[in-house]
């Protein structure tokens, strides 16, 4: 539904600097998102996320760096096509949906006839079209979220920036949400989001951004990020143990270097007991994340 149209963009962030008093909340962080592309903007609490998300936004002003969309500047009326849903919601707990809706579009933007429309098709494909006259403090938390994220959406943004879009979604929820966020990019937008949850993350984006103390420790494409890494994920099942219960076997699982002689450590698991499992493959999200951030 919401798209960014076919036209391709970018958005590059170089050197964005952020300093509050002896706190450097951005410390020259440099990344990038393309139209089509969802983009995990992830980090440890504290990292820097949220203001890097805030200076795209004009909410805070950097110290240094640069932030362009196409090349150009970022400006008040570039940011005007932007989608932002911050982590501490702001919509109006008193207001009826379907006005409070409509009227987030006027400020983006949108004539009345198009934000109403808008309002109509989004609520009914999350499920909230009987909601529309409801006011936002009847509904449950998870559909709170929903209008939220329509709020961010409803303009049709070349760029939607998503300040932990699954925060507090039921399973149910937390499906919804991808499905709009991948035909979001399908269909041309710029996807930038953070999250903690990083098994979704892994499941949903194309690129990862990992931000540490204000600083990018690692930008890429997922899988070829997973591809290039030096470690490798070894899984191993040997049952046939006395000591262990056959039902279950013993199962190893451990992060090795790439370049391991699996031989031996076929033998050596062969000489315990019976190997019933062995996975050699790609590093995990969780831990490209870890190693990025302990260096």
């Amino acid at each position: 539904m919401a798209a960014g149209g076919s036209t391709r963009h970018s958005l590059a962030v170089d050197g964005l600097t952020k300093v509050y008093g002896d706190l450097r909340a951005l410390d020259g962080a440099s990344f990038g998102v393309e139209s089509g592309r969802i983009v995990g903007f992830l980090g440890p609490n504290g990292a820097g996320k949220t203001t890097a998300m805030r200076c795209l936004l004009g909410l805070v002003e950097p110290n240094a760096g640069s932030m362009t969309w196409d090349g150009t500047p970022l400006t008040g009326s570039i940011r005007l096509s932007f989608g932002y849903m911050p982590e501490e919601r702001g919509l109006y707990p008193k207001m009826r949906i379907g006005e409070q809706l409509a009227y987030f579009g006027r400020l983006s933007g949108m004539d009345a006839a198009a934000a109403r429309s808008e309002t109509g098709l989004w609520l009914e494909r999350l499920g909230l079209a009987d909601r529309v006259d409801s006011r936002l403090e009847q509904l449950s938390h998870g559909n709170q979220q929903r209008v939220q994220l329509v709020a961010a959406l409803i303009h049709r943004p070349g760029l939607a920036v998503l300040d932990e879009p699954f925060s507090g979604l039921d399973p149910l929820g937390v499906e919804a949400m991808s499905m709009v966020l991948r035909d979001l990019a399908d269909t041309g937008t710029a996807v930038l989001f953070s999250s903690h949850q990083l098994d979704l993350v892994e499941d949903l984006c194309d690129d990862v951004v990992v931000i540490e103390r204000g600083r990018v420790v690692l930008d890429g494409e997922l899988e070829r990020l997973k591809s290039n890494a030096s470690s490798r994920l070894l899984t191993v099942t040997v049952d046939d143990l006395p000591w262990v219960d056959p039902d279950f076997g013993l199962l190893t699982e451990a992060l090795v270097d790439r370049g391991v002689d699996l031989d031996r450590v076929v033998r050596s698991a062969g000489e315990a007991g019976r190997i019933t499992r062995f996975v050699f493959e790609a590093p995990r999200l969780s831990d490209l994340f870890r190693e990025a951030v302990s260096r």
